[in-house]
């Protein structure tokens, strides 16, 4: 059984990067990573990632901290009515300010949570392809492609718009 070599083509915008991913799948070939110095949706979209489920874990935390912020102070003035000065027992105005804080507080547990379950940290291989480049301005393409489809491979990223280099890890 052969093993597969990974070649990663470095190029210098999102636009060649996009038409090199579509190009390089038409072909049969597998994209398995894009670096990117930046996020972006479209090339998300290329390879046919979902979208992240973490906003839902943050938005849960952020409900649940409002109503148990809100039911906390609700709680403890109807249980110890402290009568000052006149004041109603429950006034609404400050019980807001408890709850914002306690939303705040769930929403980045929540998302804490949600980070931890579903990124799949902590990925160990993730740098062993990875250049430094595509941190600053270039992207990076990784595909995988087994030793005798090597040479078409190659031949194909570098007819891809504007490759600036080519690079292969086995």
């Amino acid at each position: 059984m052969s093993t597969a070599i990974i070649v990663t083509g470095l190029f210098n915008t999102q636009e060649d990067t996009l038409a090199a991913v579509e190009k390089i799948q038409k072909e049969g070939f597998e994209v398995t990573e894009v670096h990117s110095p930046i996020p972006s949706s479209a090339l998300a979209r290329a390879l046919g990632r979902k979208k992240s489920k973490i906003g839902w874990f943050t938005l849960t935390g952020g409900i649940i901290g409002f109503v148990s912020g809100f039911s906390l102070a609700v709680f403890t003035a109807t249980r110890w009515s402290l009568i000052v000065g006149g004041k109603p027992i429950l006034s609404w105005i400050p019980f807001f300010v408890i709850a914002f804080e306690f939303t705040i507080l769930f929403a980045v547990l929540g998302n804490v949570l949600g980070i931890v379950t579903q990124v799949g940290l902590p990925d160990r291989d993730y740098e062993k392809n990875y250049y430094p480049e595509c941190s600053g301005s270039l992207y990076g393409i990784e595909v995988a492609s087994a030793p005798e489809n090597l040479d078409s491979l190659k031949d194909l990223l570098h007819h891809t718009g504007s490759l600036k280099e080519l690079r292969e890890n086995k």
